[in-house]
């Protein structure tokens, strides 16, 4: 009978120890999450009650590099001329309607000495100019051998990536020459809650530089910055809080103490009623 009482007295001993231990984790997830929030929100030194305005003066369009892929069209009053020099928009399987990404458009590389090669106007330099600028210039040559030429050109490898504390970490192809950060960041499906957001890293490759720029996405200074629009091969890291892999761990050691708790309790309640 003794031993009885015993060992219920130390299983409802055990009972509240689990109890107050799970009550504390509770405690510290919650005041960690409260002392955490003041780093989650975006650009927090703009007024965002009133409406302000600034200038544009940190967009520069993007200077073609080697290995750039730029996609040619050229029209003009001698269809069948101009065609010659649009074979480049073909696909690289033959499928003009597959448009998967495992079929990409043909285009014209930019190779190492920073030209492209095209019909009957052989090796044009290209690297170091912007795509309306190569219009100009190709269309100015093109005057020799069509009339009235017109010359559209992009770039159809552009291309930023975009990995660490995200949504959807990924490699995103980019339809225009013109996309920002926070752009960017919302195609890979925003920052997770964990992300670190003053520790955002950009890397950049140009000519024949690799640049590491960190930015800070809770201040509204990346608006002004020359790395707010994103360059073609452009990486975005996103770093995770310290404290990420501590959260995962305590909800793991929070699960273990519930379910032990309430193996306890049960053994308790089995014991009364016997």
């Amino acid at each position: 009978m003794l031993q009885g009482l015993l060992n219920s007295q130390s299983l409802v001993n055990m009972s509240l120890y689990f109890t107050r231990s799970f009550l504390y984790s509770l405690i510290l997830i919650s005041s960690s999450a409260c002392s955490s929030y003041r780093k989650i929100p975006y650009f927090q030194d703009l007024n965002k009650k009133v409406i302000s305005e600034e200038s544009l003066d940190n967009y520069t369009p993007p200077l073609i590099q080697t290995q750039d892929i730029l996609g040619i069209n050229v029209s003009s009053l001698n269809p069948e001329a101009s065609a010659v020099f649009n074979y480049n928009l073909n696909r690289v399987n033959g499928n003009n309607y597959d448009l998967s990404p495992g079929n990409p458009v043909v285009g014209y590389l930019v190779d190492v000495q920073g030209e492209i090669h095209l019909p009957l106007v052989g090796a044009m330099k290209v690297s170091g100019l912007t795509t309306s600028e190569i219009s100009r210039q190709l269309q100015a040559k093109l005057l020799a051998y069509l009339k009235q030429p017109t010359v559209n050109i992009r770039i159809i490898n552009f291309k930023v990536a975009v990995f660490g504390d995200v949504l959807k970490p990924d490699v995103y192809s980019v339809q225009n020459e013109r996309i920002t950060v926070p752009e960017a960041l919302s195609l890979a499906g925003d920052l997770n809650i964990t992300a670190v957001r003053t520790d955002v890293l950009l890397v950049r490759e140009q000519n024949g530089k690799r640049q590491y720029v960190p930015i800070d996405l809770t201040s509204k200074a990346i608006f002004n910055s020359p790395y707010f629009y994103l360059k073609n091969n452009d990486v975005i890291y996103v770093q995770a809080d310290k404290t990420k892999f501590a959260t995962v761990d305590r909800g793991y050691r929070t699960a273990s103490l519930v379910l032990s708790g309430l193996s306890v309790i049960a053994i308790v309640i089995s014991t009364i009623l016997r």
